[in-house]
């Protein structure tokens, strides 16, 4: 299978900050290529590599109007984040009531 072909895991697509830029556009609207390429100060190439990625990540879809492509998300992969990260969370939500602890017990 070709490399292009290949369906891009969801922790790889959210890994650049551009693409994390583009799902956050997404999430407030529709957006065509043409105002998310605006909000970049790249070429429309780089940006549409971009939305190529997340869009085989089944973050994003895209579909035809005239000749502009509108762009939509679908955040339903990013559950699989959210289930990696709620780990973390415990890990974290579990450090701070320690601390809270020490720092009760000091005063």
């Amino acid at each position: 299978m070709a490399a292009s072909a290949e369906k891009h895991d969801v922790f790889k697509a959210i890994a650049d900050p551009t693409r994390r830029e583009v799902l956050r556009l997404l999430a407030e609207s529709e957006r065509p290529i043409s105002e998310i390429t605006s909000h970049f100060s790249m070429s429309r190439t780089a940006v549409t590599k971009h939305l190529n990625i997340l869009t085989e990540a089944e973050l994003i879809s895209g579909r035809k109007e005239g000749r502009e492509k509108i762009y939509q998300l679908h955040p339903e992969p990013l559950t699989e984040v959210k289930q990696w990260l709620s780990y973390y969370e415990k890990f974290w939500e579990n450090k701070l009531s320690m601390l809270k602890h020490l720092v009760e017990e000091e005063k």
